[in-house]
């Protein structure tokens, strides 16, 4: 009987490779799976974006594409690549664990000020429309703003997990913070992109709340802030004048041909779309009549072509993303978990907002892209591997270690 239970060699092989066979499978299983409905909402919305966006970029870059280059899909390939270089970097940060980010946390804002400073300080640094907000080396360039947003959000992260007990004293919490974020949005403003610096005080200021920052300090920072705003703003003279047509409301007939080209088109292709819009391919604006129509103004190109039910879409994917993010929030323990998913939500979410903002005529000009949409490599590369660290979140949201849980990892 003691040798009938033992395999022979004749039988080794056979026997053996079921047990081999199943084990690959659950490790190549366990790769994808994650126990938070929340990481596959946010995932789903992720990638929807992403490839509604490369739709909406070949639409509406197609006409100055064949214009420039005789190739109506430039544009689009560009940001189809982007997209697949893209996606793949958010699923493996996905794959992180927190303690990974908050470790190297500091680490990464060093190197995304360090590039930053390249931009601004060396000639390495490569203006568009007058902000030196690109580097360039070769045919290469990228925009390392992009890096700085998410390197700054893992740094506060990290700083208020480590003052979590210390939250009452503002010299704790505000100095190494201020430094931090003074140090990026600096570089950034000494580039001259007011628009992306906007967008990473609102990132500073959400992370600064969902990680349970004190209001009476945050509300020192945003009087500080309403203080310093004018004297920025008025510091460049283009600024000056965006905003100086934006608060006639474009009724000077003289900025027509200028300042107020870009917004007026952009309205008026929003009206021309009424309910249902003109149908996908068919808008008049982006021949060559709206500057920037893949990338700041993209959504006057939705609204266009797919009308108000197109536009109330993206803004409802845009709610989707938002809510599972607070999900995310609210059932974390953890401090850095926290503030990073609340500075990431207030990035993209705030980006998304001030973006269709300009658009309507509710903000002046801007220059800010709509995420995971408007055309632009560094943008969508970035935004992508900062969802990717959200959704290595939701899959350490409790239930993770559920006490039901068997060896293989399933809920009974």
């Amino acid at each position: 009987m003691a040798t009938t239970d033992l395999p022979n060699s004749r039988n080794a092989p056979t026997t053996g490779s079921p047990r081999r066979t199943n084990g690959a499978f659950v490790a190549v299983k366990n790769v994808f799976v994650a126990e938070s409905s929340t990481f596959y909402t946010i995932l789903g919305v992720t990638l929807f974006l992403v490839v509604f966006g490369v739709v909406m970029v070949l639409s509406s870059s197609s006409v100055e594409q064949y214009a420039a280059t005789h190739d109506f899909f430039g544009a689009a390939s560009r940001q189809g690549l982007y997209a697949v270089l893209g996606v793949p970097l958010m699923l493996i940060a996905s794959r992180l664990p927190a303690r990974f980010w908050r470790r190297w946390a500091m680490w990464i804002v060093g190197a995304g000020l360090v590039v930053q400073a390249l931009v601004v300080l060396t000639p390495l640094g490569y203006s568009i429309q007058g902000n030196r907000n690109w580097i360039k080396v070769g045919s290469f360039t990228a925009q390392p703003s992009e890096i700085l947003k998410l390197a700054l959000v893992l740094g506060i992260g990290a700083i208020m997990y480590v003052k979590r007990d210390k939250l009452d004293d503002w010299k704790e919490v505000f100095i190494p913070i201020g430094i931090a974020s003074l140090g990026s949005i600096g570089l950034v403003l000494l580039g001259g992109d007011q628009g992306t610096a906007m967008i990473m005080l609102i990132l500073v200021f959400g992370a600064l709340y969902v990680g349970g920052a004190r209001a009476r300090h945050l509300l020192v920072g945003v009087l500080a802030l309403a203080v310093a705003l004018p004297f920025v703003t008025m510091a460049s003279s283009s600024r000056q004048s965006r905003i100086g047509a934006w608060l006639s409301g474009c009724t000077d007939t003289s900025q027509y041909q200028d300042l107020c080209w870009q917004p007026v088109h952009g309205m008026w292709a929003l009206a021309s779309g009424g309910v249902f819009g003109v149908g996908l391919g068919n808008s008049k604006a982006k021949w060559s009549w709206l500057p920037e129509a893949d990338n700041d103004y993209i959504f006057a190109i939705i609204g266009e072509e797919l009308g108000l039910i197109g536009a109330v879409v993206v803004l409802g994917l845009f709610v989707v993303l938002a809510v599972s993010m607070i999900k995310i929030i609210r059932q974390s323990r953890d401090p850095f978990v926290k503030t990073v998913t609340g500075g990431v939500l207030a990035w993209i979410i705030g980006q998304a907002l001030v973006n269709i903002a300009v658009v309507l005529g509710l903000l002046p000009v801007l220059g800010v892209p709509l995420p995971l949409i408007s055309a632009g490599g560094s943008a969508l590369i970035m935004t992508l591997v900062a969802i990717g660290v959200v959704l290595s979140f939701a899959r350490e949201l409790p239930g993770k270690n559920d006490p039901r849980a068997t060896m293989n990892g399933t809920i009974r």
